[in-house]
């Protein structure tokens, strides 16, 4: 008897990312294995509906569910599998694509395509904050404010988001937090420049905010960077794109299953990426292994900036 066909859904999302999805059928019919797979092409149509897609195809028995977007995209795609046999797939389309990254994907549509044609799938873990998910990171403080600014000032790319952390960065006032850690005594209270907590090693477009952490380890990396001043704000920067965040002497990184964090005032948060306006306190857990996904068998190198590239990124910040 003949083996039944394996189900792919691609879920396209046609205004998020920063990359062209023109020629996407093309690729996809040329790349994957009609002898092994049935796939279909669905769009999203409205904010969240990649989220609902995702949840119904799941209970349809699908086994893998492609987000085709940005970083958002992937979120809504993988908070609508969480629970089910169905592997999330990933085809970056976005600036950041930091879970993309992580699962040691390629960038390119067509390379992407062929690692989901090899339907490699592994189990790993995912956050939930105040029972939200996340699957890269979540967190408040500069990253937020200045993700929360940049949303909404109509504009998009590299040199504009660095031009807002410029601005942002002369006046931005830290915030004091109580940090109540699984498995400790007593809290940690400080001011701090942000505090994030992260599942996968980075926010995307190779800046590590927790070098090492693994996305199988059953364990959160819980970010605190302390209240920093013009010269520090400058090397964490470097920091950040060159993996060596753990030896910056004013940074906390602390694993843990479970944090609370209240912060004295309400502000800025971002999951994923996405910011928004939120309170003050947050219950922050791991679910261990409660997603599937593809990942590519063969790791990619993983190399820190070229030097000539830090330097321009340590002369560029150190305008702040």
């Amino acid at each position: 008897m003949e083996n039944q066909k394996k189900k792919i859904v691609f879920i396209v999302n046609p205004i998020s990312g920063t990359r062209s999805k023109e020629g996407l059928g093309k690729y996809i019919e040329q790349t994957i294995d009609s002898k092994v797979f049935d796939y279909q092409i669905v769009k999203t149509e409205y904010a969240g509906h990649a989220a609902e897609l995702a949840s119904r195809y799941a209970s349809e028995g699908l086994d893998i569910c492609v987000a085709v977007g940005g970083d958002g995209t992937v979120n809504e795609v993988a908070r609508g599998l969480l629970g089910s046999a169905t592997a999330l797939g990933i085809v970056p389309c976005g600036s950041g694509n930091g879970l993309a990254r992580h699962l040691c994907l390629p960038m390119g549509i067509k390379k992407s395509l062929s690692i989901i044609n090899e339907a490699h799938i592994i189990d790993i873990d995912y956050g939930l904050v105040n029972d939200r998910p996340f699957f890269c990171t979540c967190g408040m403080g500069f990253d937020a404010h200045v993700a929360l600014k940049f949303a909404n000032c109509g504009k998009r790319g590299l040199s504009n988001y660095a031009k807002m952390v410029l601005q942002e960065g002369m006046n931005y006032q830290p915030t004091r937090y109580t940090i109540q850690v699984e498995g400790q005594a007593e809290p940690i209270c400080q001011e701090a420049f942000l505090v994030d907590c992260a599942n996968a090693a980075q926010y995307g477009n190779n800046t590590y905010i927790a070098p090492g952490a693994s996305l199988q380890d059953g364990l959160l990396d819980l970010v605190v960077v302390e209240s920093i001043n013009k010269k520090g704000r400058t090397k964490l920067l470097t920091d950040l794109f060159t993996k060596t965040l753990r030896s910056n002497r004013h940074v906390r990184i602390i694993p843990s299953t479970s944090f609370h964090v209240h912060r004295d005032e309400a502000g800025a948060f971002q999951i994923d990426g996405d910011p928004f306006m939120a309170g003050t306190d947050f219950d922050i857990r791991l679910v261990a292994g409660g997603l599937k996904a593809v990942c590519n068998r063969r790791k990619i190198e993983d190399k820190a900036l070229p030097n000539r590239m830090v330097d321009t990124v340590y002369k560029f910040f150190k305008k702040l």
